[in-house]
């Protein structure tokens, strides 16, 4: 008799010592070296009346369900120990436990499990889904599947196909050398499992059949689904593990990435050809990893990649940008009035009593830095990337629809739907609490009205009634924190203010104060917005928890959004206030606006804010970025894996001496990080994408550090996935989610931003106006002095003159840079006419700017056909072949038992029956029998 076919019964042997005669072949398989291990649960136990720190002697044993019998685990048990409250919570969670497994066992799934012989210590529960129970879960999960059927993928015109013919050879050096990149011409027929239609599949090794990431992802999908009466009714393993019932669950790595020999397995090779540095000039393998890590990761990737290709033409043209600006330092008209001498230009003191007056050409450096960003060429720079931003999403758009196709993703919404039907733990615990809660009223409402449906409904879910304290918090939490931040950016302004006026007294310092004051602001803004970046992740996931979203999904959307909202407010409000806002209250000089009693408001350098724009932006992004690489995603994972070795080393009884020489692929797993999710990820990439996009006009070079960081980010998030982590679940998804509607969000608000940098923050619209309004030759010749207002000395409040001035001449009149009437005018200091004509010209900029710009952007959106027509022309041929293929496979499949029947209908005729002895209709076959699709049986 097959041991297959007998009942499963548990039985324990030595763990160190296979199950099979034969050695230890791999370590992805049970003691017997033929089960594949699927997935891994580990829970913690602790014996009772045992205490932490004692460990008893003693072999680790195994329960194997293989069909055989076995001995008692429980002979030569310690005796009965009076149980504590430890001890009493302990033992539930063992029949909890038992329960779970036992319904596993039940569902059809193979365990096997490590016997608990010390006093405490780490459990590890393998499972093993045979044939027929992958067979069953992939019929009812409608798992597409490849067929027999394989075809051509149709090649383009001879005008692109020899265009793609030498893209494919020049980039032949780039392509990692992996298996799914060798012949991309040749595409499956995919189908959805059924076992009524094996005959349509290559079915050759039912092993191999579904790879490892489908067999994990069919396993999740019961553990899921299976209940535990003795835990609450909870559902699903994510519940118990919330309630402590089991520690972890995960399917395991295919082997070890760095193991010495020539055995190749998927991890292996992704770590060869993707998660190393030194193939950073490679291609992605983008099949690979959606093989390994499933198509939710694997999109993920692909996403990074296509914004990091993209980044490379913006850089280009950034650096071009750049350049125009330096090699025309030179040529800039208004930059040379400033640095000229010769006009002696006198300008109003920086501050009170200890500034005195100075000269306009003192600026000269800062009007040439300024001069190199802001520049005509910065405008044409800003619509390119506004239409850029725009590009990048059409083209993902028509990458995520070619990768839909390419990895049948087709269809797939039944697939996130039957996912949206598993609730959340917490969510189930409140239910609970909420059922718990108004059972007895329920009743009595019950007992008096005869009960209705809604009232049973609502006690099966929580309504907007139960969520109104969550939101309400949430509502409260979310302004508090708004708040919080335009307070440190107000703290911030302060700094700058009195470390200014502090500077300014003494004469060694005074001349380094606006260089001193805005290096030392940034540094300070940048260490703000780290430490509150991780403190606001932590607090958008605790207020997304308050609300309990009712599935997993939901949860997620909801976090992205609160942890975007906090994140962007804290990366943007330092660059918002620098851009906008500063300089625009201070006054002029007899009116100056005070924060306290005697420190001014800051105002821009001569040179404007846009130079101090651009260092703050790119001090904090490059910043951002380099402390967030190096020491959130390098150094404390490897703190924490430290951490967590050390304390495996330290803690008693853990592991048998002899086993822990050769560790299992699940105690190398179990060791690793925890895989938490996408979001940390994609918030960085898109805090980043606003920074190239939202105050580009400011910074050209945004792009190139953007790239810089996204080559090393590629490697080193691949490195992180394949190195550190424990293997994630597999998840289907046809598109990135929420994520895409956040970065059309930023694309379309950054047309907006730019449109002000240009027309409030930079000198872009004040030359044009001059020079076509003011100007008496057409030239910005005089634009300095044209934007310079005066102002009589003499009107200076008490107090406020310096002291002890040493400028070399009788000063009368001092200059300051506005746009107002001077003091022999009848409405001396009011705005004067240039001012209300700039004005106005600024505001119109913006409005024809903003439409011409998102006129282009639909423009490239409507010409651009979010799919690609290759595909849309490869979906249809394809439904047409799998037609054919079909009928094709059942007629052979129908054809031996269609031979019988002729055979004897032909007997019949021959020996003269009678049409009674075949009463069969015409077009009608007999029951029991099987016809073709298209064939009739004609009585004679």
């Amino acid at each position: 008799m097959d041991p297959e076919d007998l009942p499963v019964i548990n039985n324990y042997l030595e763990a160190c010592e296979p199950l099979s005669s034969e050695p230890r072949l791999s370590r992805l398989h049970f003691h017997d070296n033929q089960r594949k291990v699927d997935y891994v649960l580990v829970y913690h136990y602790r014996k009772r009346g045992a205490h932490p720190g004692h460990g008893s002697p003693g072999h680790s044993l195994a329960i194997v369900s293989n069909g055989e019998t076995g001995k008692d685990p429980d002979a030569g048990a310690p005796g009965d120990i009076e149980p504590g409250p430890l001890d009493a919570l302990e033992e539930e969670r063992k029949e909890q436990r038992e329960e779970f497994e036992h319904n596993l066992l039940e569902a059809g799934l193979e365990l096997e499990k490590d016997l608990e012989s010390k006093s405490q210590g780490s459990v590890f529960v393998r499972i093993h889904a045979p044939w027929q129970v992958l067979a069953r879960e992939a019929e009812f999960l409608k798992i597409k599947v490849p067929t027999k059927k394989r075809y051509v993928i149709k090649s383009e015109g001879s005008i692109a196909k020899t265009f793609n013919e030498i893209l494919q050879k020049l980039s032949a050096p780039l392509k990692p050398r992996v298996p799914e990149h060798s012949n991309d011409r040749m595409k499956n027929l995919s189908y959805p499992f059924s076992r009524e239609k094996m005959y349509l599949y290559n079915i050759q090794d039912e092993d191999t059949f579904f790879d490892n990431a489908t067999r994990s992802r069919i396993v999740h999908e019961i553990l899921k689904r299976t209940t535990c009466s003795r835990a609450n009714n909870m559902m699903g393993i994510n519940s118990l593990i919330a309630n402590n019932i089991y520690e972890a669950a995960y399917p395991l790595h295919d082997g070890e990435y760095d193991s010495p020999g020539d055995d190749v397995n998927d991890r292996k090779l992704l770590y060869q050809e993707w998660a190393r540095y030194g193939v950073f000039y490679k291609f992605q393998p983008i099949d690979l990893i959606r093989k390994y890590f499933g198509e939710k990761i694997g999109l993920y990737f692909a996403w990074l990649g296509l914004y990091t290709s993209f980044l490379i033409p913006s850089s280009v043209i950034g650096v071009i940008v750049f350049l125009y600006g330096c090699a025309t330092i030179e040529e800039d008209i208004p930059s040379k009035e400033m640095c000229d001498q010769q006009n002696a230009f006198t300008m109003c003191p920086l501050c009170d009593k200890s500034c005195d007056y100075w000269n306009l050409s003192s600026a000269c450096g800062t009007a040439q830095a300024s001069h190199l960003f802001d520049n005509p060429a910065t405008v044409f720079f800003s619509i390119f990337m506004a239409l850029w931003a725009t590009m990048f999403l059409e083209n993902w758009k028509r990458l995520q629809m070619r990768l839909g196709y390419f990895w049948d993703l087709t269809g797939i919404e039944e697939e996130e739907e039957r996912a949206q039907e598993h609730p959340r733990p917490e969510y189930e615990t409140k239910v609970r609490e909420k059922m718990l809660r108004e059972s007895d009223k329920s009743l009595v409402q019950k007992l008096g009205t005869g009960g209705t449906e809604d009232a049973e409904d609502d006690e099966d879910k929580l309504t907007w009634k139960d969520r109104l304290p969550g939101y309400l918090v949430n509502f409260a939490s979310i302004l508090f924190m708004i708040a919080l931040t335009f307070s440190i950016v107000f703290g911030v302004i302060v700094y700058r203010i009195t470390t200014a006026a502090a500077l300014s007294l003494n004469k060694a310092t005074r001349s380094n104060v606006r260089v001193t004051v805005t290096a030392t602001a940034v540094i300070i803004n940048l260490v703000v917005i780290l430490i509150l970046d991780e403190i606001y992740g932590a607090v958008a996931k605790w207020l997304t928890k308050i609300e309990v979203p009712k599935t997993e999904q939901t949860f997620e959307e909801r976090l992205v959004l609160k942890a975007f909202l906090l994140k962007f407010v804290n990366a943007y409000s330092p660059i918002f206030y620098v851009a906008f806002f500063k300089g625009r209250f201070v006054g002029r000089p007899g009116s100056y606006v005070y924060v306290f009693d005697g420190y001014r408001m800051e105002e821009c350098a001569p040179g404007g804010c846009l130079m101090e724009l651009c260092i703050q932006l790119s001090i904090i992004m490059l910043g951002k970025q380099l402390v967030q690489n190096n020491v959130f995603e390098i150094g404390v994972p490897k703190l924490k894996k430290l951490f967590r070795k050390l304390k495996g080393e330290t803690e008693p009884g853990e592991a048998d001496s002899a086993c822990s020489k050769h560790p299992e692929q699940w105690d190398l797993d179990y060791s690793l990080e925890p895989y938490t999710g996408l979001t940390p990820e994609y918030m960085e990439m898109i805090i980043q994408f606003g920074f190239v996009t939202l105050f580009v006009a400011s910074f050209p070079l945004a792009p190139v550090f953007a790239l810089l960081n996204n080559v090393i980010e590629v490697r080193l998030d691949a490195k992180k996935f394949v190195t550190e982590l424990r293997r994630p679940d597999a998840v289907r998804t046809k598109d990135i989610g929420i994520w895409f509607d956040i970065l059309s969000g930023i694309g379309k608000f950054s047309v907006i931003i730019n449109a002000f940098v240009i027309a409030v923050t930079s000198d872009f619209i004040p030359r044009l106006v001059y020079q076509y309004s003011y100007s008496h030759n057409g030239t910005l010749h005089g634009f300095v002095n044209h934007t310079l207002s005066f102002f009589n000395v003499s009107q200076l409040k008490e107090g406020t003159q310096p002291e002890n001035s040493q400028f070399d001449q009788e000063v009368q009149f001092c200059r300051f840079k506005d746009y107002r009437e001077p003091p022999w005018a009848p409405n001396p200091y009011e705005f004067s006419k240039q001012y209300w004509s700039v004005l106005s010209a600024r505001l119109a900029f913006v409005i024809i700017f903003q439409n011409l710009v998102m006129f282009l952007s639909v423009l490239v959106d409507w010409v651009i056909p979010d799919i690609p027509t290759d595909v849309s022309d490869q979906i249809k041929r394809e439904k047409s072949l799998f037609v054919d293929f079909f009928l094709k496979e059942e007629h052979e499949t129908l054809r031996p038992t269609e031979e019988p029947a002729r055979r004897s209908q032909g007997a019949s005729r021959r020996s003269g029956g009678s049409p009674a002895a075949s009463p069969v209709p015409s077009g009608r076959s007999q029951p029991g029998s099987s016809t073709s699709p298209g064939s009739q049986h004609t009585s004679v």
